[in-house]
């Protein structure tokens, strides 16, 4: 646990620096790196891509979205990832019809699931990130999105975060006694109440502060049904866990596991969010 607690608030403070302090391409870059590594992760220890070639091509693809998403190229998101998509395809076949008698096209389609979706999914923390729908804050070059992209975090972490000690004080009742043997139905209820609370409150102090005017049902909803998305990712990942038969995805992050570990849950909640202000403002 001590371990879990100062990993977490030494990632803290490394995010609020790539927020607030390093230059955009710096953050940009960092998820495209994470992205990298969740597709390592899904589909090389879980064996659910076995052919090395296609495992590699998948990593490629992976990279690519995210330097796609990179602010400084002129590259239009959308037609990067269209452009992927038919790499993606015509690629993955022409491996299969290569080994076809090693490779079943259920690895084709894992490919798909961890080269794009994966990665456009954890990606959306950099598209809000990006957002600029709003000038920028007083004189200097901060911007909303800057700001925003700390709420689905928030929803997530704060919820999983509830989830733990409201599970470790109160829990008797299990959530998912197979999936998830630790998580308890009191657990998720608190992490849900709790991711709820932390996302409003932080809500309230930008529209005090930052003037963002962001109707309160807004963050009620992004809270409330964010933290109950956070926890059916951490779920979803927990069964692929299971059923290939390893304990953790990684571990790249001391007491917490890999990417997928940390960011399953906000890989549910970022895209909601994202959608979410783009119905808002």
């Amino acid at each position: 646990m001590k371990e879990r607690v100062l990993f977490g608030v030494g990632g803290l403070i490394a995010v609020l620096l790539a927020l607030y302090v390093f230059p955009p391409i710096v953050l940009e870059l960092a998820v495209a790196v994470l992205c990298v590594f969740a597709t390592w992760e899904l589909l090389s220890p879980t064996k659910l891509v076995a052919n090395r070639i296609e495992l590699l091509f998948c990593l490629f693809v992976s990279l690519g979205l995210g330097i796609g998403h990179l602010s400084l190229l002129p590259f239009d998101v959308t037609a990067v990832a269209q452009g992927l998509i038919f790499v993606l395809l015509a690629g993955s076949f022409a491996i299969e019809l290569k080994f076809h008698e090693r490779m079943n096209a259920a690895q084709v389609a894992w490919g798909f699931f961890g080269a794009l979706l994966v990665p456009y999914l954890l990606l959306s923390l950099v598209r809000i990130f990006q957002m600029d729908f709003l000038p920028p804050i007083g004189e200097t070059d901060l911007r909303i999105g800057q700001f925003i992209v700390l709420l689905p975090l928030l929803a997530a972490w704060g919820a999983d975060t509830c989830a733990l000690f409201t599970g470790m004080a109160f829990g008797n009742h299990k959530l998912a006694p197979v999936v998830s043997p630790k998580k308890t139905v009191e657990g998720a209820v608190g992490g849900v109440i709790g991711g709820a609370l932390f996302v409003v409150l932080a809500s309230l102090l930008l529209n005090i502060f930052l003037e963002l005017d962001m109707p309160i049902w807004t963050a009620v909803l992004l809270g409330g049904v964010g933290a109950v998305l956070g926890e059916i990712g951490d779920l979803s990942f927990s069964v692929i866990k299971r059923q290939t038969g390893i304990k953790d995805y990684g571990h790249i992050f001391p007491g917490h596991g890999g990417v997928l570990d940390r960011f399953d849950s906000v890989l549910f909640v970022a895209p909601f969010a994202e959608i979410l202000f783009r119905i808002v403002w």
